[in-house]
C-alpha cells in the first residue's frame, strides 16, 4: 500500500496558504475539520474595505435577494396603500365629507402614507432578520469577512429606508393624481418617512436578532403594529379618544410621523414643534441601533 497522503494534500493553492497563515475561516478550513458558523473571536475590521464599502457590500446584497423576491412585496408595499387612498379617502371620504376644515382625502393622504413606512419598516424587520441568523444564518457568513456590525446594521437599515422611500414616492404619484396633496411642502415626507423607518427598524430588528422564536412576531404584530395603525391620528384624530388612549397614541412613533407629514400636505404646523417631533423619533431610532449593536455582537461572536 501506498504512503498515507499528508493532511493538506487535496486542499487548494488557497486553503494551504490561509491554513498556513493561521486562518481559520470557512475557506481555508481542511476538508476534515470542523468549520463553525459562529467567528471565535471578531476578525480585523476595515482593514481591506471601510465603513462606508462595508454598508455599500450589505446593500448590495440585500437588493440582489429583493430582485429575486420583490414581487411577493409588491402588493403590500405598493398596491394595498394604493386601495386604502381610494377605498378610505374616496369612498368612505363621500359619507364623512370634510374633517378638521379639509376633504377626508386630503386629511387622510398622510395618514396612509405613514402608515405604510411603518408597516414596511416594521414587517420587514421581523422575519428577515431571524432567518438570516436561525435558518440561513447570513449574518454568521458575514461575521467572517471584514464587514463589521456597524457596516451590517447601516447596510440593512440603507436597504429598508430605499425600500420605504420608493413606496412613499409611489403613493404620492397616486394620491397627487387625485387631489390629495394641498402643500408644495409635501415633498419632504419621505424625509419624515426615512426618520420614520429608522426609529420604528432599528428597535424591531435589535428584537428579531434576540429571539429564538417566531411567536414573539405575532406578539407584535397583534399588540404593536395593528393598534398604531387604528389608533395613532391615521384615520380619526387622536383627540377623539379618551385621555389615557391619546397619551399612548402620542407615544408610538407613527403619531409623531402622521402629524409632520400631515402637516407638511396641508400646509399647517404640527401638533408639536417640528424639532420635538424629529427629536422624539431620533430618540428611537439612536436607542434602537446601539441595542441591536449589542444584540448582534452577543449573537456573533459571544
Amino acid at each position: 500500500m501506498g504512503a498515507r497522503p499528508r493532511g493538506d494534500e487535496g486542499m487548494s493553492r488557497v486553503r494551504r496558504e490561509g491554513a498556513q497563515a493561521g486562518d481559520r475561516s470557512p475557506a481555508a478550513e481542511p476538508y476534515g475539520g470542523a468549520v463553525t458558523a459562529v467567528a471565535a473571536r471578531p476578525p480585523v475590521r476595515g482593514a481591506a474595505i471601510g465603513l462606508l464599502g462595508q454598508t455599500l457590500a450589505v446593500l448590495e446584497r440585500q437588493l440582489a435577494l429583493y430582485r429575486r423576491v420583490w414581487r411577493g412585496s409588491a402588493f403590500s408595499s405598493l398596491i394595498l396603500p394604493v386601495l386604502f387612498l381610494l377605498s378610505m379617502g374616496i369612498g368612505v371620504g363621500g359619507y364623512v365629507g370634510e374633517l378638521e376644515g379639509v376633504p377626508y382625502l386630503q386629511w387622510i393622504v398622510p395618514g396612509l402614507l405613514s402608515m405604510s413606512a411603518f408597516e414596511i419598516a416594521l414587517v420587514e424587520s421581523t422575519y428577515p432578520v431571524m432567518s438570516d441568523f436561525k435558518w440561513t444564518r447570513a449574518y454568521h457568513a458575514i461575521a467572517v469577512t471584514p464587514v463589521g456590525v456597524a457596516g451590517i446594521l447601516q447596510g440593512w437599515l440603507l436597504y429598508l429606508i430605499l425600500r420605504v422611500v420608493f413606496a412613499v414616492a409611489v403613493f404620492l404619484v397616486v394620491a397627487a393624481a387625485f387631489g390629495g396633496l394641498v402643500s408644495a411642502w409635501a415633498v419632504v415626507t419621505p424625509l419624515v418617512c426615512l426618520v420614520l423607518t429608522v426609529a420604528v427598524a432599528a428597535p424591531v430588528t435589535a428584537l428579531a436578532a434576540a429571539v429564538d422564536n417566531d411567536s414573539y412576531f405575532a406578539l407584535l404584530f397583534r399588540f404593536a403594529m395593528v393598534p398604531s395603525s387604528l389608533f395613532s391620528g391615521v384615520f380619526f384624530p387622536v383627540e377623539r379618544l379618551p385621555a389615557a388612549a391619546q397619551a399612548a397614541a402620542r407615544a408610538t412613533p407613527l403619531w409623531h410621523a402622521v402629524e409632520l407629514n400631515r402637516a407638511a400636505t396641508l400646509g399647517v404646523p404640527p401638533a408639536w414643534p417640528v424639532a420635538a417631533h424629529l427629536a422624539y423619533l431620533a430618540v428611537w431610532g439612536v436607542a434602537g441601533c446601539l441595542l441591536a449593536a449589542v444584540v448582534f455582537r452577543r449573537r456573533l461572536y459571544g
